[in-house]
């Protein structure tokens, strides 16, 4: 089996203006213990080597606009050969989400998965804006990969599940997991099932 390549974007957050953005910087709280998250060298380690994973910084994370992260995204499409995935956590959910729902991909992707993707701005903590509003028709998604994964936590207070409901009506083959705890928004340093699904998913297309 030839190697597989994986390309995850991260989260991030947006601000309705800079007032806001910095009262985040001023009140955000800091600590010197690392975290661990199952992005990174945990994909590396349980996928092996015949996977290559691909981690792009999106550009102002912090502070995110898509048109910012369309421009980095779009230079990576070329250098996907023609097996990969995608994974989108959080606003990178949404953000894989509106571009893939507005642009063809030269190459289908095997597989997309959407981690706790928010579908509009009714998140109860955080501000969705900054480009990122998705448009009504969102089935070019389907077309643009074999499997369409999304997934959420009942206790997830960032994202809460009724985004798996608003993305469900529009729809028809996406598989949309619900966990019942992923420790609120995804804040876990391993996630077994992810691998379990990715693998099998590439050894059906090897």
């Amino acid at each position: 089996m030839k190697q597989i390549q994986v390309l995850t974007i991260h989260g991030g957050m947006t601000f309705k203006n800079d007032k806001d953005y910095l009262h985040y910087l001023r009140t955000k709280k800091v600590s010197t213990k690392k975290k661990r998250y199952w992005t990174g060298d945990y994909l590396e380690k349980k996928l092996g080597k015949k996977f290559e994973v691909i981690g792009p910084r999106m550009p102002l994370q912090d502070n995110a606009k898509y048109r910012d992260w369309k421009i980095v995204f779009k230079k990576y499409i070329p250098l996907l050969k023609s097996r990969y995935i995608l994974i989108g956590s959080s606003l990178g959910g949404i953000f894989l989400a509106k571009y893939l729902s507005e642009n063809k991909l030269p190459k289908k992707a095997i597989s997309v998965y959407l981690i706790a993707p928010p579908y509009d701005d009714t998140t109860p903590t955080e501000d969705l804006v900054g480009g990122f509003k998705l448009k009504a028709n969102l089935s070019l998604m389907e077309k643009n990969c074999k499997y369409l994964h999304l997934l959420f936590s009942k206790d997830d207070n960032v994202v809460p599940v009724i985004h798996a409901e608003k993305y469900r009506k529009k729809l028809n083959n996406a598989r949309i997991t619900i966990y019942k705890s992923k420790n609120g928004h995804f804040n876990i340093s391993k996630f077994p099932e992810i691998i379990a699904m990715i693998k099998q998913e590439a050894q059906k297309n090897s």
